[in-house]
């Protein structure tokens, strides 16, 4: 066994991020929240796609969504928001990132 990293293509990073993705409610994003490293995705934009952008590097892509204010890193609005409402969030980790989008009741 070899300690190289394995070369995924494109649709199979998409299938091990999507294995990787879970529900957290806000108490337990909360410490990522404290360490400075939760990225909200705005609903209008895919979880998967945004954190197979961060897996590729893809900084065009992801620049664009934050000129876009479709991506932004979560901030002290964000925790106030999410203390006084408590909502899940579907989330994936692509390391240092912990990536979150809020599920909203339908």
């Amino acid at each position: 066994m070899s300690d190289e990293p394995v070369e995924l293509n494109a649709a199979e990073l998409r299938q091990k991020l999507n294995l990787e993705t879970g529900q957290l409610a806000w108490s337990e994003v909360q410490r990522h929240f404290a360490r400075g490293v939760v990225v909200v995705v705005g609903p209008q934009l895919d979880l998967i796609d945004v954190a197979a952008a961060f897996a590729e590097d893809d900084r065009r892509r992801i620049e664009q969504w934050i000129q876009q204010e479709q991506l932004v890193r979560a901030h002290d609005e964000h925790a106030l928001k999410w203390t006084e409402q408590e909502p899940d969030f579907w989330s994936v980790v692509v390391a240092p990132w912990v990536i979150v989008q809020e599920i909203t009741p339908h």
